[in-house]
Protein backbone atom coordinates (compact mmCIF):
# COMPACT_ATOMS: atom_id res chain seq x y z
CA UNK A 1 0.00 0.00 0.00
CA UNK A 2 1.12 3.18 -0.68
CA UNK A 3 -0.27 6.67 0.16
CA UNK A 4 0.78 10.07 -1.19
CA UNK A 5 0.18 13.54 -0.62
CA UNK A 6 0.65 16.41 -2.19
CA UNK A 7 0.20 20.26 -2.68
CA UNK A 8 0.93 21.91 0.35
CA UNK A 9 3.13 25.02 0.46
CA UNK A 10 3.24 28.33 1.94
CA UNK A 11 0.14 30.51 1.23
CA UNK A 12 -1.29 34.16 2.43
CA UNK A 13 -4.66 34.54 5.09
CA UNK A 14 -7.05 34.40 2.73
CA UNK A 15 -5.75 32.50 -0.16
CA UNK A 16 -6.61 28.59 -1.19
CA UNK A 17 -4.70 25.49 -1.63
CA UNK A 18 -5.91 22.29 -3.04
CA UNK A 19 -4.05 18.95 -1.54
CA UNK A 20 -4.30 15.71 -3.33
CA UNK A 21 -3.76 12.08 -1.71
CA UNK A 22 -3.19 9.56 -4.17
CA UNK A 23 -3.27 5.58 -3.11
CA UNK A 24 -2.16 2.05 -4.65
CA UNK A 25 -2.09 -1.31 -3.98
CA UNK A 26 -5.97 -0.56 -1.75
CA UNK A 27 -9.16 -1.20 -2.95
CA UNK A 28 -9.89 2.59 -3.13
CA UNK A 29 -13.18 2.70 -4.43
CA UNK A 30 -14.84 0.67 -1.25
CA UNK A 31 -12.55 2.75 0.97
CA UNK A 32 -13.80 5.86 3.73
CA UNK A 33 -11.30 8.36 3.05
CA UNK A 34 -10.06 11.04 5.56
CA UNK A 35 -7.47 13.98 5.81
CA UNK A 36 -6.19 14.91 9.48
CA UNK A 37 -3.81 17.68 10.53
CA UNK A 38 -1.29 18.18 13.23
CA UNK A 39 0.19 21.59 14.12
CA UNK A 40 3.71 21.49 15.95
CA UNK A 41 3.01 20.73 19.54
CA UNK A 42 -0.78 19.69 19.23
CA UNK A 43 -1.83 16.51 18.77
CA UNK A 44 -3.31 15.18 15.36
CA UNK A 45 -6.95 15.99 14.78
CA UNK A 46 -9.49 15.34 12.40
CA UNK A 47 -10.05 17.34 9.25
CA UNK A 48 -13.04 15.45 7.22
CA UNK A 49 -14.43 12.35 5.54
CA UNK A 50 -15.83 10.86 2.64
CA UNK A 51 -17.48 8.05 2.48
CA UNK A 52 -17.84 5.31 -0.17
CA UNK A 53 -20.69 7.06 -1.28
CA UNK A 54 -18.99 10.17 -1.02
CA UNK A 55 -21.16 11.78 2.29
CA UNK A 56 -19.19 14.12 3.86
CA UNK A 57 -18.54 15.63 7.21
CA UNK A 58 -16.44 18.25 8.90
CA UNK A 59 -14.84 19.80 12.01
CA UNK A 60 -15.80 22.80 12.82
CA UNK A 61 -12.76 24.66 12.57
CA UNK A 62 -13.00 24.03 8.86
CA UNK A 63 -16.75 23.80 8.17
CA UNK A 64 -17.69 26.03 5.01
CA UNK A 65 -14.11 26.42 4.33
CA UNK A 66 -12.82 22.96 3.08
CA UNK A 67 -14.13 20.60 0.32
CA UNK A 68 -13.18 16.77 0.65
CA UNK A 69 -13.78 14.84 -2.82
CA UNK A 70 -13.08 12.17 -4.46
CA UNK A 71 -11.63 10.46 -7.57
CA UNK A 72 -12.62 6.75 -7.83
CA UNK A 73 -10.77 6.54 -11.53
CA UNK A 74 -7.72 7.96 -10.15
CA UNK A 75 -7.71 6.81 -6.62
CA UNK A 76 -7.41 10.27 -5.73
CA UNK A 77 -9.00 11.85 -3.01
CA UNK A 78 -8.61 15.99 -2.48
CA UNK A 79 -8.98 18.20 -0.27
CA UNK A 80 -9.83 21.95 -1.15
CA UNK A 81 -9.06 24.85 1.21
CA UNK A 82 -9.97 28.17 0.82
CA UNK A 83 -10.43 31.62 2.96
CA UNK A 84 -7.45 29.96 4.82
CA UNK A 85 -6.16 31.32 8.37
CA UNK A 86 -2.68 31.13 10.30
CA UNK A 87 -4.27 28.54 12.42
CA UNK A 88 -4.30 26.25 9.28
CA UNK A 89 -0.77 25.74 9.34
CA UNK A 90 -0.07 22.27 9.97
CA UNK A 91 1.08 18.71 7.85
CA UNK A 92 -2.28 17.51 6.43
CA UNK A 93 -2.00 13.74 6.48
CA UNK A 94 -4.65 11.58 4.47
CA UNK A 95 -5.89 8.58 5.92
CA UNK A 96 -7.17 5.53 3.91
CA UNK A 97 -9.41 3.71 6.17
CA UNK A 98 -8.95 1.71 7.97
CA UNK A 99 -4.92 2.50 8.98
CA UNK A 100 -2.97 3.49 5.46
CA UNK A 101 -1.83 6.89 5.90
CA UNK A 102 0.51 9.33 4.01
CA UNK A 103 3.68 10.83 5.10
CA UNK A 104 2.14 14.48 5.19
CA UNK A 105 2.15 17.55 3.05
CA UNK A 106 2.78 20.87 4.71
CA UNK A 107 0.59 23.94 4.78
CA UNK A 108 1.62 27.03 6.00
CA UNK A 109 -0.57 30.08 6.55
CA UNK A 110 1.40 33.13 6.92
CA UNK A 111 1.90 37.02 5.64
Amino acid sequence: VQVVESGGGLVQPGGSLRLSCTASGIAFETSTLQWFRQSPGKVREWVATISTNSIANYADPVKGRFTISRDNARNTVYLEMYNLKPEDTAVYYCKIVPGAWGQGTQVTVSS
